[in-house]
């Protein structure tokens, strides 16, 4: 199962900025799992967009604690919505990243 993060900013911009380098640690954490595919931030930069490869058994579980390892979440400069997503075309492409 795969699954999309909306990461939003709740704080101005610099105070998030001042926590990137231990958020970009964690998420190279996830890639090399193999739990994230791909990440960035918005244009404009209000907050950021996860494609996750995720369990199928117990998938919100999963989700929430990705969240709650994301030290923007952390330290309370970012909030996500977490969309569990089951693509039906293109699958087998992102079945092989």
């Amino acid at each position: 199962m795969y699954a999309i993060a909306i990461v939003r900013y709740r704080r101005p911009l610099d105070e998030v900025i001042a926590h990137q380098d231990p958020h970009r640690a964690y998420l190279r954490e996830l890639k090399a799992r193999g739990t994230l595919l791909a990440a960035g931030p918005q244009d404009p930069r209000y907050g950021g967009i996860f494609l996750l490869r995720i369990p199928d058994e117990h998938p919100q579980a999963a989700l929430d604690a990705i969240r709650d390892g994301d030290p923007f979440y952390q330290q309370g400069v970012a909030q996500y919505e977490l969309l569990p997503w089951k693509p039906v075309i293109g699958v087998d492409d992102l079945d092989r990243l």
